[in-house]
């Protein structure tokens, strides 16, 4: 035997009118809450934009630190907040080239001499303890950096097209300091310059 279910069916005008209008209420709760979010995503995107840079190693020139392939984070103003040290990894604008960015290390700063001799770099006289290069260089010269500008050179010394073959950067033209290479995860490694460039006592 089967039983007789009754069901009833509410129409709008049996909703209370307090009930009608939490379930707007709700409706509206949720996409301001959603507009908010996705504000709030948008401003931080823009801000760390502003802040950093991604980069892509794409040559050889400062074999063997960075590797071609490896992601770079870079602070876009490490040099608005302070000055370039020498050891510093920088990107910059190539030289006379709007549309492409170098990677290199910076050796010297405005005012500064710097002398490579026998496969040593000087500056201001003083030799730097380079153990991070690939070889000596194999080409000598002496320059004196300009006001505003600075001498960048690659690690990969005697393959890296640098301040020794096309002279000096602007300080203008300076995107920003690398701060670590954050890939591939097995390659994650921060970039510090006072652990490796020191004057050689």
């Amino acid at each position: 035997m089967l039983n007789n279910i009754q069901t009833e069916q509410t129409s709008d005008s049996d909703i209370p009118e307090s009930s009608k209008g939490s379930k707007h209420s709700g409706c509206i709760g949720f996409i301001i809450d959603t507009a908010e979010t996705i504000l709030l995503a948008l401003v931080l995107f823009l801000a760390i934009n502003a802040l950093t840079a991604r980069v892509r190693v794409e040559n050889v020139s400062m074999l063997p630190t960075l590797e071609p392939g490896e992601f770079l984070l870079v602070n876009r103003v490490a040099y608005k907040l302070g000055n370039p040290k020498v050891g510093d990894i920088v990107i910059f604008h190539a030289p006379g080239v709007d549309d492409m960015d170098y990677i290199k290390r910076l050796i010297g700063r405005s005012g500064d001499i710097v002398r490579v001799e026998d496969g040593i770099v000087y500056v201001n006289d003083q030799p730097l303890y380079e153990p991070y290069i690939a070889q000596a260089p194999n080409y000598t010269g002496t320059w004196v950096v300009p006001d505003g500008q600075v001498f960048v050179l690659g690690d990969n010394r005697n393959n890296s097209s640098d301040s020794h073959l096309w002279g000096f950067i602007p300080e203008s033209d300076i995107v920003g300091k690398a701060l670590f290479i954050y890939w591939p995860l097995d390659q994650i490694t921060v970039l510090h310059a006072s652990n490796i460039v020191q004057a050689v006592q």
